[in-house]
């Protein structure tokens, strides 16, 4: 038996669906989101701070399990998000698609160009570019009951 646990083909009229181009701008704005691999069938997720390059995604890494997941050949996903409390307005963007490790001389230099620093100290020396296959996003209102302190369980 499959659950689909609330999941439709109907659209949510308190849904925006993004269009392409809306995802790109969003992806612009922030620079951290969350890289999602399988790493022997089982999901891993890490955080990593990027830029947007030429319609890819760009961040820095090195040797380790979030290098070693990201190139093994299988898609990964990409995902950042925003709430605007002023707004009360949230919206999230996933990118899937194929990460590469950025070699070859004149792409590595163009890498080292772009506006992107490792925030922790350890050294990150190793370029991933994400090219995309499909990016999709969402923009909703936030119910504001959800955001209001539960006392109930205290």
């Amino acid at each position: 038996m499959v659950h689909h646990f609330g999941m439709t083909n109907v659209p949510d009229p308190h849904i925006d669906v993004l269009t392409t181009n809306e995802c790109w701008e969003l992806l612009r704005t922030q620079v951290v989101g969350r890289l999602g691999v399988a790493i022997m069938n089982r999901p891993d997720i890490f955080p990593v701070n990027y830029v947007v390059d030429h319609g890819s995604i760009v961040f820095r890494t090195d040797e380790g399990t979030k290098m070693a997941a990201a190139l093994l050949g299988t898609a990964v996903a990409f995902e950042t998000d925003h709430y605007d409390s002023d707004a009360g307005v949230a919206w999230s963007v996933v990118a899937k698609g194929e990460a590469v490790e950025i070699e070859g001389p004149q792409e590595l230099f163009e890498a080292t160009e772009l506006p992107l620093f490792p925030w922790q100290l350890a050294p990150r020396h190793r370029y991933v570019r994400i090219a995309p296959e499909e990016v999709s996003g969402r923009r909703f209102h936030v119910n504001p009951e959800s955001l209001a302190p539960d006392t109930t369980h205290r």
